[in-house]
């Protein structure tokens, strides 16, 4: 039996992590989970998809302790927020039990951080390259597509940085941190599958 592969890709906003992930998983002939836990969470725990989207790593308004002390942290919160953040951590740990996956964001790095042989990824690159990725991709202006990352990065942060109690993009977060600006993407996915022993 082929020795299952778990990875965790972390990543910066327009540093090709997707592209990075979907390539991986090309190679190695395993799925890859993002937007897709969504829709599966939906599924299996009968909560809306609209509600899952709505709060997908999004910031959480309250301080890092709010939730344990908070008087006015009701049931309903929890379910918009520490619910939803359970609900999909334990769709990610069944999923990665039933097979190899690559899973992409969402925590994923710290809630498999039990599970054997997880490889956890941050793909970073130089901040000029991610804007003009961001351009090419989305029709933004240079302002615009700083804006779309700095934005976008602050919200990543506080999502990961509240439910980990890590530091999002930090190297002492991850087992491997790749720069695709100086690798590119092939060279990251070669990177990734010489870690792996593939």
């Amino acid at each position: 039996m082929e020795k299952q592969v778990i990875i965790t890709l972390g990543r910066r906003i327009g540093a090709g992590g997707l592209e990075i992930s979907y390539k991986l998983a090309d190679r190695l002939g395993i799925k890859v989970y993002d937007k897709e836990l969504i829709k599966i969470a939906a599924k299996h725990s009968g909560i809306s998809a609209d509600l899952f989207e709505k709060n997908d790593e999004r910031p959480v308004p309250k301080g890092r302790f709010a939730r344990f002390f908070e008087q006015d942290y009701t049931q309903e919160n929890a379910i918009s927020e520490d619910g939803l953040f359970r609900t999909q951590s334990d769709i990610i740990r069944q999923l990665a039990e039933e097979g190899s996956g690559i899973f992409v964001g969402r925590c994923a790095d710290y809630v498999l951080r039990d599970h054997e042989g997880m490889l956890s990824v941050f793909i970073t690159a130089d901040k000029k390259d991610r804007i003009a990725r961001i351009m090419e991709k989305d029709g933004l202006s240079a302002r615009e597509a700083e804006k779309y990352i700095d934005h976008g990065e602050r919200r990543r942060t506080s999502y990961y940085n509240y439910y980990t109690f890590k530091e999002w993009g930090d190297s002492a977060s991850y087992d491997l941190c790749l720069n695709s600006s100086r690798f590119g993407i092939d060279g990251c996915v070669d990177c990734i599958i010489e870690m792996l022993g593939k």
